[in-house]
């Protein structure tokens, strides 16, 4: 049984003990540097939507990067498809190199957003990743469109919040 008081002092974790602080953190102006790169990269599902409800357009073109048959499962309204492999051939036809292009796949744990964004990149567009992926999307509950019409689902509170829209972040 443990008897120690949850109020007793511990004793300091040595950094080469602290799970946390084995690797200590960056200086602040590399944490800044680091963190607004990985901005200039991605852009999460909240402010993809917030973009495309505009009234000035989104200033945006939203390419979902997957299958046929992952974009009839359902795909962001107003997306352009355009599945990695056909970038190279297609993106010429359908994106205008002069506007933004935020890409997405199926989610987080999927590196085609990724692939796909690094196409466009080697092609001369602008281009984030949507981080999130459609997983993300459904599950802060956004509306999507299917082969069979359009979609929503309640938003999935590990995600989004569920009274309101604004998360505070």
């Amino acid at each position: 049984m443990n008897t120690t008081s949850p109020l007793a002092p511990r004793p300091a974790a040595t950094p080469s003990s602290h799970p946390v602080l084995r690797v200590p953190p960056a200086p602040p102006a590399a944490a800044a540097a680091y963190f607004a790169a990985s901005l200039a990269f991605h852009a999460d599902v909240s402010d993809v939507a917030a973009a495309l409800q505009l009234d000035a357009g989104p200033g945006i073109t939203v390419v979902d990067s997957r299958s046929t048959a992952s974009w009839d499962q359902g795909h962001v309204p107003g997306a352009v498809h355009l599945p990695t492999a056909l970038i190279a051939e297609q993106a010429a036809r359908l994106l205008d190199p002069a506007v933004p292009v935020v890409a997405y796949c199926w989610g987080p744990g999927c590196d085609g957003a990724t692939r796909a964004a690094l196409a466009l990149a080697e092609l001369g567009y602008q281009v984030k990743e949507m981080r999130g992926g459609f997983e993300y999307w459904v599950r802060e509950g956004f509306e999507f469109e299917t082969s069979l019409g359009t979609e929503r689902r309640t938003p999935d509170p590990l995600t989004a919040p569920v009274e309101g829209e604004d998360c505070g972040c």
